[in-house]
């Protein structure tokens, strides 16, 4: 199924990941809600994201988390359930993470470097190659004064790193796949590029300390 990816159902898939890690799913709560637990629990965003990345490497890949999945059962046909799946589970991290940094997500400049943040490593490579230098945490200012080609521009870069990615793989680094409502979604998810993943979101949206 992943020979028939497009750039279009890359896209599709973001979308539908991002509204379903935003207003939650069934069995989990909303990204807002997920980044207050952790802020609660931690003395500073920065520990907090820490913690929250942690979690994510060690249960986001288990099968009993992603089968608690029941919102999962409403994915368009047209995206592969194993795509959307991993898209869903790093992009609620993501989402969270941002809100820790006092980011709000739904804000479509924001919501660009949320996708962008799913580069992992590569993130300030693909936004240097869209004219945008990072060097540490990026200010909402900065983020502000992004024109809208240029946010055009780097959600381009994103989905075709994605398709390559999944077209190439059928998943982005997993290991067994589990089966899941029917379909089958990748299970025990890399903690490496998990936690790359969480790394780039942190740096990009939390100020260290």
């Amino acid at each position: 199924m992943a020979s028939n990816l497009t750039e279009q159902k890359i896209h599709q898939a973001l979308e539908w990941a991002f509204e379903k890690a935003m207003d939650g799913v069934p069995g989990t709560g909303t990204a807002k809600e997920f980044a207050e637990q952790y802020l609660r629990d931690n003395d500073t965003p920065w520990d907090a994201a820490n913690s929250l990345i942690r979690w994510q490497n060690t249960k986001a890949g288990t099968s009993g988390f992603l089968t608690g999945l029941g919102g999962l059962v409403t994915l368009p046909v047209t995206i592969p359930a194993n795509v959307a799946s991993v898209l869903y589970v790093q992009l609620r991290m993501i989402t969270a993470i941002a809100y820790l940094g006092d980011y709000d997500p739904r804000d479509d400049k924001v919501k660009t470097f949320v996708f962008a943040c799913l580069a992992g490593n590569a993130v300030k490579d693909l936004l240097k190659d869209a004219g945008i230098a990072i060097s540490q945490k990026v200010a909402l200012s900065a983020i502000n004064k992004i024109s809208g080609a240029t946010l055009i521009k780097i959600n381009q870069m994103v989905g075709f790193r994605l398709l390559t990615k999944f077209g190439t793989t059928g998943v982005i680094n997993l290991g067994k796949a589990v089966p899941l409502l029917g379909g089958i979604v990748g299970g025990a998810f890399d903690s490496i590029t998990t936690n790359t993943v969480g790394n780039a979101a942190r740096d990009m949206f939390i100020a260290r300390g």
